[in-house]
């Protein structure tokens, strides 16, 4: 599976932004995907995830209520709607996705995931 990220870019604090994961294959639908990101001199953090029937998602705390993940199978695109963003969520924004276990479960960690896109950077200045 091949990801590639997009999206990113310079924003002030407070404003938006939409990250876009595009993936090849033929079988997107049966991928659970996650958004993760990593600041500078930090370790990659979880950010949010979506199960493969985009019924379920799951957010790590210090985002819920500002981002929102989301997924078009029919695109084999999952988004990640970013508002009222802060200094704090400069970073690297990575997505990933899980194509071997088929399972509709929330994924969180990692190591869970076995496809990573290159990363998109998101900048928010205060």
């Amino acid at each position: 599976v091949q990801l590639q990220a997009f999206g990113g870019g310079l924003v002030q604090a407070g404003g938006s932004l939409r990250l876009s994961c595009a993936a090849s294959g033929r079988t997107f639908s049966r991928y659970a995907m996650g958004w993760f990101r990593q600041a500078p001199g930090k370790e990659r953090e979880f950010v949010a995830a979506i199960s493969l029937s985009g019924l379920s998602t799951s957010y790590v705390n210090f985002v819920k209520g500002r981002l929102t993940i989301s997924r078009d199978n029919a695109k084999k695109t999952v988004f990640l709607q970013m508002n009222s963003l802060k200094p704090e969520d400069t970073a690297v924004y990575y997505c990933a996705a899980d194509s071997r276990r088929y399972t509709n479960a929330i994924l969180t960690s990692a190591r869970q995931y076995d496809s990573w896109g290159q990363g998109t950077l998101v900048t928010v200045s205060s």
